[in-house]
């Protein structure tokens, strides 16, 4: 059930964007989730909107223009092994893009299971 955010400078095409998402859902379902469950929205931000350090914590080279901040919203309960399987197929996917592995930050946030309703204001696993 994860919601994600991909937020990144104005300026993607929409084919950009989708070859993007298509990088993200592949690396989520590799970590377990259904094929069908695939909810994502993308924030296009101007220059003095999307403000963020080229270094930090350590990086060599730095981001770039093509930095893009993936928050990935997600039911409780998933290890860390999951996750590092999720970002370890989202960076080779999005490599496969050209994205350059210091340009992809990944937030995972989790949520209970109760605090989903996807429509008609049921909550489905409670």
């Amino acid at each position: 059930m994860p919601l994600i955010t991909i937020t990144s400078l104005k300026g993607r095409t929409a084919e950009e964007k989708q070859k993007i998402g298509e990088a993200v859902h592949a690396a989520i379902v590799e970590g377990g989730v259904p094929p069908t469950d695939r909810f994502q929205r993308f924030l296009d931000l101007e220059p003095e909107n999307f403000l963020y350090d080229k270094y930090y914590p350590n990086l060599e080279n730095g981001r770039t223009e093509n930095f893009v901040i993936i928050e990935i919203l997600l039911s409780v309960g998933r290890s860390v092994k999951v996750k590092r399987k999720i970002l370890e197929t989202l960076i080779t996917k999005l490599q496969d893009l050209s994205f350059n592995p210091e340009d992809v930050f990944v937030s995972f946030q989790e949520t209970a299971w109760e605090n989903w309703s996807f429509a008609k204001g049921e909550i489905l696993h409670a």
